[in-house]
């Protein structure tokens, strides 16, 4: 699936079974909330905090496919399309860190 069909299938399913989308504004609010979730499974699984039985079910792929979802609805909801918008991305990159990684002698 590419981006802009996953931005398609999610808008689709906003009007077909969501009823509406949430206010952008409440959106945000939900993506931070996933994003946590997704800090709390990498805290536990790749840092150093113990796991609760109740984390020990959580899925990383899931919480990161929560993350994306609420990030394209905010992108329908505010008319960007997100294939382009990383394809500016790509091109602000190569240009600003072409060298920067790479003269970055904590990375080697």
């Amino acid at each position: 699936m590419t981006i802009s069909e996953a931005q398609e299938k999610i808008n689709n399913w906003i009007n077909s079974t969501g009823v509406r989308y949430f206010s952008e504004l409440t959106n945000m609010a939900i993506l931070t909330e996933e994003v946590g979730e997704v800090a709390r499974i990498m805290a536990r699984q790749y840092g150093d905090q113990s796991s609760k039985e109740s984390d020990k079910k959580k899925d990383l792929a899931d919480e990161l496919a929560d993350v994306l979802w609420v990030l394209l609805c905010i992108a329908n909801q505010t008319g960007i399309d997100m294939t382009v918008a990383l394809e500016k991305n790509f091109e602000k990159k190569n240009v600003r860190d072409a060298l920067r990684h790479q003269q970055n002698e904590k990375l080697k």
